[in-house]
């Protein structure tokens, strides 16, 4: 997903501002902030899979260490 996301930020940022009406003005910058956004949430799930791999080996050493 973070490869899409890059690659259409760069695809929005070739685009030529000045040759825009206002109305194409609007819809680019809530572009550019709607991805913004899937960045930061892409970030947040890197983030939750990290944990969620801590988690599963910490239960999984409990539970070898209580086997033992």
């Amino acid at each position: 997903m973070a490869d899409t996301i890059a690659e259409t930020v760069d695809l929005l940022y070739t685009i030529d501002q000045e040759k825009l009406d206002i109305d194409q003005q609007i819809a680019l910058g809530t572009a550019l902030a709607t991805l913004a956004q899937a960045e930061r949430l892409d970030q947040i799930n890197e983030r939750l899979r990290t944990i969620h791999q801590l988690l599963t080996t910490w239960t999984h050493r409990a539970a070898t260490d209580s086997i033992r």
